[in-house]
């Protein structure tokens, strides 16, 4: 008879301790969670955007450089000479320096797109942190309930192993049909075949997880965490729960930001609508034959707004922000969705493991022993006790397929309102 633990199995300080490497022990779903966030090779992606809008920090704060230009003009190098009858030259020589000048604040407009664009980073890598948080703990959950379903045909099939050699045994006696013992054959090898399926649905569990953890194919993996819990505090009410995710969600945190960036990014396009000024200096010599001079010129330009005011960039920038809005609204009924939809599946499942709990469970198995014990004795036929054995089978299916999908709704709550409400 298979054993669902109710409780979270913990990890002791000496496990903690241990020389052992994490990937050769049982670790809880908290500990592969943490593994995850450390190797998962697509969250490993996600967080170079981070150092991508780094980057673009970077690139915001900078400054236009200046511009040296060095001349030189009228030289004889073709060999005319410069004398007074052809009155050729003077060779002039010039060093010039141009200095641009922003207008519009535009290296603080940038600065200001720049830093939004670090923030949503942040809250787009928050969110990818907890989306994969719930796929590590619904992946663990499926490892565990096919762990436990395996558990669960195992100690069946013993039990027909054990029941088919004894009647083996009791038909060469003589004391049953033959067909007695080949029905208990038959009905062992059934559980041998489902023994086979569970075994595939077990290490396709274990493929997907450990996908997820970042290790390689065919590495141990052993989880210590059983399928109990969730069913000994009250739930929390549904609005408060809503509440709490239009605050935490990372997901919502982003696209404000993202709104954030286009009204910081609309006051960019405005100030880069705005011309820019530039003033040079020039020293310039010239060495020529009727003697030699130095002077200084000082320049101004700017461009003539005729025709390009960045009307394109400027309109962009304000549609961006009316689509942001317009998504902001969209995300957070869908995060009220979602909630709304993770809530109900909690309480409904929640429902159904204590129902089996209390009304379900002790039942099935004494109708199972009962059943077991008056074959034994020769009071009921085979067919019966196999009756009673599927029946138990079944209940013990439902109960295990009923804790797993309570762990996973409440997995699935914890995303919906990104933080852990229910454990």
């Amino acid at each position: 008879m298979l054993v669902v633990s109710c409780t979270l199995a913990t990890v002791s300080a000496a496990q903690a301790q241990s020389p052992t490497s994490p990937s050769s022990r049982a670790i809880t779903i908290a500990e592969a969670v943490e593994e995850a966030l450390q190797h998962n090779l697509a969250l490993m992606a996600e967080r170079s955007n981070l150092s991508i809008a780094d980057a673009s920090m970077v690139a915001a704060r900078l400054r236009p450089n200046p511009v040296v230009s060095l001349s030189g003009d009228h030289l004889d190098w073709l060999g005319t000479g410069f004398n007074e009858i052809n009155n050729g030259g003077p060779e002039e020589f010039a060093a010039r320096v141009d200095v641009p000048f922003e207008r519009g604040r535009k290296r603080e407009a940038r600065i200001d797109v720049a830093s939004f664009l670090a923030s949503a980073a942040q809250a787009q890598f928050a969110d990818a942190v907890r989306a994969l948080r719930g796929d590590v703990t619904q992946a663990a959950v499926d490892v565990i309930a096919a762990k436990a379903t395996r558990d669960l045909v195992a100690e069946n099939l013993r039990t027909f192993e054990e029941l088919a050699r004894v009647n083996q045994a009791r038909a060469n006696a003589g004391a049953i049909a033959p067909f007695e013992s080949t029905r208990a054959q038959v009905a062992m090898l059934q559980f041998r075949s489902t023994m086979v399926r569970a075994d595939l649905d077990l290490a396709t569990a274990q493929s997907r997880l450990r996908t997820l953890l970042g290790r390689p194919p065919g590495a141990p993996l052993e989880l210590a965490t059983g399928l109990g819990g969730g069913t000994s505090a009250p739930p929390p009410e549904l609005a408060e729960l809503q509440r709490v995710a239009a605050t935490t969600r990372p997901d919502l945190r982003a696209l404000e930001l993202s709104q954030a960036r286009s009204l910081a990014d609309l006051r960019l396009q405005e100030a880069l609508g705005k011309v820019d000024y530039t003033f040079g200096a020039e020293y310039r010599r010239q060495q020529g034959i009727a003697g030699k001079s130095n002077s200084l010129g000082f320049f101004f330009s700017a461009p003539l707004p005729v025709a390009n005011r960045n009307q394109g960039e400027i309109a962009r920038a304000g549609a961006e922000g009316q689509q942001a809005a317009r998504q902001i609204a969209a995300r957070r009924a869908q995060i009220e969705a979602d909630v709304e939809s993770a809530y109900h599946e909690f309480i409904e499942t929640r429902g159904m493991v204590l129902g089996m709990e209390r009304d379900l469970l002790q039942p099935a198995t004494t109708v199972r022993d009962i059943a077991a014990y008056t074959y034994r004795s020769g009071g009921s036929a085979l067919l019966e006790l196999l009756d009673a054995e599927r029946a138990f089978t079944d209940t013990m299916q439902s109960y295990v397929e009923a804790q797993a999908s309570l762990r996973r709704a409440i997995a699935r709550l914890n995303t919906a309102v990104a933080t852990e409400v229910v454990q």
